[in-house]
């Protein structure tokens, strides 16, 4: 049955004005923005930039230490996942496991360079437990070590999540044929991640080039592509021409990135059935998957422990004292308290906005009948904003808006959130839509019902545990975004991450750790609310089922 679908065609357009106004009309302004100089209009910013020794050395750090940290990250990850998906391990482990591999997340990359200094450094607290400093904080390690607890949980996310749709049967065949361990592990475990493995790597790469909160803190003299980004637009002397051209140099990396996750496409292995297969018991594996899992942990999460030591004590590392005093500053400082109700309130409406976002994109693409080309758009416009780094976006957002009704608004900030982290939520929706029975709406058209009220009371209900994951997916990442708030944010319009931001040039560091620990509880609220409500639906339907 052809079904009308007007309300569809007006949330596909709505989607598309969304895309258009805050997505491709802010990019192609950077682009005609790099190419404009001394009056002129060509390639003459392009020339300059990548003729200077100090932006191709830029460059080369950052690739350098992006590689390292994503081979580094896609390795650990790939050992934490493995722990939980192919030994006999203690179950409250692996859940312990899962549960701290993504818990820096739920942190802005800004606080790990701080964390790392009052952890690393000379006087810092492992420093001090140690006797002696194990590394130079400041430059290519201190970013390394902060890249690699930043990109972890993504990679970890990504391994666990393609590990559990890998057939186990296969490793019974492989022993029953005779092959060596080793031959059945590489062929029946790494072959069919490969794929997988390939686009953490891209994806681990990607987010180590093109992140500014922790070369903001960690990076030293070893100067990054970020860092210079941000110094030629925000510096004590901007240059808007100069600095669209770095940015969109580092555009290169997401048009790389497209190209290599649609490549290794291919590569991935997909199975008709996955077989419950019982895991061969082998204690000496499960002893080195234990002990690796648990330093791998312990060394991640221990450099945030300072975050709770560093704001209850009297004078790191002078007077060790406990005290409660610079909580209770923050919390009374009507300027420092202002922006973390200000990032609450632009979390909420962002998961808001973000939500009626990406379900009316979902249900476009997966429950109607427009055609394969206008559909195409939707996941083309997901694919973009999967790869487009938020220093673009802000920096974009910064030179179409200023002058406007909409600088230095919360409203610009939102839908800046909301167009930055579209990909992963969409894909969220439309995953969950497509294993919904299609032919509910049918069947409601045919007994009267118009498609919106079909929508509202068939559709959505089962959409609940999605929408309310989606909900927490989008406010944890609008309480610890910096990189392209830091560009649109006023005095005003001030969050968290950017008063951290402004707190580490007045070298306010207890005022830092203490906004840290507010964002980590609130996001820890929220997530454990949230999943508590998912599980307990979860379980109903399941039981509904049966």
């Amino acid at each position: 049955m052809k079904r009308k679908e007007r309300e569809i065609k007006i949330i596909y357009v709505y989607v598309l004005l969304v895309f258009a106004g805050f997505l491709a009309i802010p990019i192609i302004q950077l682009l005609l923005q790099s190419f404009r100089g001394d009056g002129a209009v060509g390639l003459s910013n392009y020339v300059e930039i990548i003729s200077e020794r100090g932006f191709l050395q830029a460059l080369g750090n950052s690739v350098v230490v992006s590689l390292s940290a994503a081979v580094i990250a896609t390795v650990l990850a790939f050992f934490l996942a493995y722990t939980i998906h192919y030994t006999n391990v203690n179950k409250k482990f692996k859940k312990l496991i899962r549960l701290l591999a993504v818990l820096p997340m739920l942190l802005p990359t800004i606080t790990y360079g701080f964390a790392i200094i009052y952890s690393f450094g000379k006087q810092g607290l492992l420093t001090r437990l140690f006797g002696r400093q194990l590394f130079e904080i400041y430059g290519f390690w201190g970013l390394l070590f902060g890249y690699v607890i930043y990109t972890l949980p993504i990679s970890f996310l990504l391994i666990f999540n393609t590990m559990g749709f890998i057939d186990k049967k296969f490793m019974v065949v492989s022993r029953v044929m005779g092959d060596k361990p080793f031959a059945t592990f590489m062929q029946t475990v790494i072959r069919p991640l490969l794929g997988t493995l390939a686009a953490s790597m891209v994806q681990c790469f990607f987010l180590s080039f093109t992140d500014y909160g922790i070369p903001a803190s960690v990076g030293g003299k070893y100067e990054v592509v970020a860092t210079v980004l941000y110094n030629e637009m925000l510096g004590s002397v901007p240059d808007f021409g100069r600095g669209a051209v770095v940015a969109m140099m580092m555009l290169i990396p997401s048009i790389i990135s497209i190209t290599l996750l649609h490549y290794l496409e291919k590569y991935n292995v997909r199975y008709n059935k996955i077989s419950d297969v019982e895991i061969k018991k082998n204690y000496a594996r499960d002893g080195v998957c234990s002990v690796v899992s648990v330093l791998i942990l312990a060394v991640m999460l221990s450099i945030f422990a300072v975050i709770f030591v560093v704001p209850l004590v009297e004078e790191w590392p002078y007077r060790t004292n406990f005290t409660m005093e610079h909580v209770e500053a923050v919390l009374e400082d009507g300027s420092l308290f202002g922006v973390y109700k200000n990032s609450l309130f632009v979390a909420v409406c962002t998961s808001l906005l973000g939500l009626v976002t990406t379900y009316g994109a979902a249900l476009a693409t997966a429950r109607s009948q427009l055609g394969q080309k206008w559909k195409g758009v939707i996941e083309s416009i997901a694919l973009i904003t999967n790869t487009i780094p938020g220093m673009v976006i802000g920096i974009a957002f910064m030179l179409v808006f200023s002058g406007t009704s909409l600088q230095n608004t919360f409203l610009l900030i939102i839908v800046c959130n909301v167009v930055h982290f579209f990909s992963t939520p969409y894909l969220m929706m439309k995953n969950t839509l497509s294993k919904l029975n299609l032919s509910w709406e049918t069947t409601a058209a045919l007994m009267g019902d118009s498609w919106a009220k079909t929508i509202f009371r068939i559709v959505t209900p089962n959409m609940i545990p999605t929408i309310l994951e989606v909900f927490s997916y989008y406010f944890v990442n609008a309480m610890v975004t910096v990189s392209a708030v830091i560009f649109i944010a006023g005095a005003r319009t001030m969050v968290i991450t950017t008063k951290i931001k402004e707190l580490q040039y007045y070298t306010k560091f207890n005022e830092v750790f203490v906004l840290s620990l507010l964002i980590l509880v609130t996001n820890l609220i929220v997530k454990g609310v949230l999943g508590f409500v998912i599980n307990r639906k979860s379980k109903k339907a399941k039981k509904e089922k049966k």
